[in-house]
């Protein structure tokens, strides 16, 4: 056999060879692209998405579009092919599998998380929008999960409502821990609460729960990485009542990410107007119960899929500004925001037309 020949054989062979490794070969990577992107103010699979009674509403125009990413599952192995296609495509993004699925997070366990996270970040729309337009919500603190085996299972329930620990009144979720942790693992701790039970009787009769009563528990030691400490194996949340019904409808969607763009549009139909002048805004952002919008992950793919379905204006939280500027959509504006008063303030000018004004992302933030 001719040299040039054998060689050119031989190179045919490794290329193969090198092929059949990249594919068959998994690499500890998973890939982010650009999800579904849903307006809040129009319909989704047939029905509204938000959805308000008990209360005057107005029409509404434009869009205010919540965005989403699209991972791969927690099982799914890529492969180096996969992965090289991925980094060089614009539209995705490699990133490390465990940066989506810590400590060997199941795809159940992702989704159930995402899920509790996608329900509280509709919560804090609800009352973050209210309590901008100056609607009285009551809130108090309950008791949010229980762990299994902790000292708090079986006397502790989700849904008891947390008044005090050790006689010191509860006032938000972040005096439960530090109550507790001014203790010494072992010791006793009396937590005064409103079972959950008397709390949904009281809310069903339009009164206020006064049923109380001490339950006390028995401290143990923290097993996370962080300085060890007393524990119950509790974790505290904040609950309302609202004086009208606010339903979200949107299915498969999860984490805290669309907090801001709901509360956008729960605004939107409680008042007159039209907050966007019929403008196609998209945005994305976390939002707690004061209004406060918080970073998110995924903002490039979010960008992208925005720009596509034809935005024009993104809202971005202010801790996203500078990764979004880097590789910003043609004919896409990245408006900063850090609260809800800012995405008004940014809504108004947009509608307006005064666009010069607007609080524009840079790669320095």
């Amino acid at each position: 056999m001719p040299r040039r020949t054998a060689t050119m054989l031989a190179s045919t062979l490794m290329l193969i060879a090198l092929l059949c490794a990249g594919v068959l070969i998994p690499v500890p990577y998973a890939e982010m692209s650009p999800g579904p992107t849903v307006n809040t103010l129009a319909e989704h699979d047939g029905e509204p998405v938000l959805q308000i009674s008990g209360h005057k509403t107005y029409p509404t125009d434009g869009h205010l579009n919540m965005t989403t990413v699209r991972v791969t599952s927690a099982e799914y192995r890529m492969n180096l092919v996969e992965a090289v296609y991925g980094w060089l495509a614009h539209d995705s993004k490699i990133v490390p599998h465990d940066t989506l699925y810590p400590d060997g997070k199941t795809e159940e366990q992702s989704t159930q998380e995402n899920a509790e996270e996608f329900s509280q970040s509709q919560e804090s729309a609800k009352v973050a929008a209210l309590k901008e337009l100056g609607i009285p919500v009551k809130s108090w603190v309950i008791v949010s999960t229980v762990v299994k085996d902790s000292p708090a299972e079986g006397r502790l329930h989700a849904g008891d409502v947390i008044k005090a620990v050790d006689g010191t009144a509860v006032k938000q979720p972040s005096d439960v821990a530090k109550l507790v942790t001014r203790h010494k693992p072992g010791q006793k701790t009396v937590f005064t609460v409103v079972p959950a039970k008397e709390q949904a009787a009281a809310e069903k009769a339009n009164r206020t729960a006064t049923k109380t009563q001490d339950v006390t528990i028995t401290t143990a030691t923290s097993d996370d990485s962080g300085a060890k400490r007393a524990v119950v194996g509790i974790s505290a949340g904040t609950d309302h009542t609202f004086p009208f019904t606010i339903d979200i409808k949107l299915a498969d969607v999860g984490g805290p990410s669309a907090g801001l763009m709901f509360a956008l549009g729960i605004y939107d139909k409680l008042t007159p107007g039209s907050l966007t002048g019929g403008t196609f805004v998209a945005g994305t952002g976390t939002i707690d119960d004061n209004g406060t919008v918080g970073p998110i992950g995924g903002i490039e793919m979010k960008t992208v899929g925005a720009r596509e379905k034809g935005a024009r204006y993104f809202l971005t939280p202010a801790d996203n500004c500078a990764s979004a500027a880097k590789d910003t959509p043609g004919g896409l504006t990245l408006v900063k925001v850090k609260d809800i008063g800012d995405a008004l303030d940014a809504l108004k000018d947009i509608r307006s037309g005064n666009t010069a004004d607007l609080p524009k992302c840079t790669t320095k933030g």
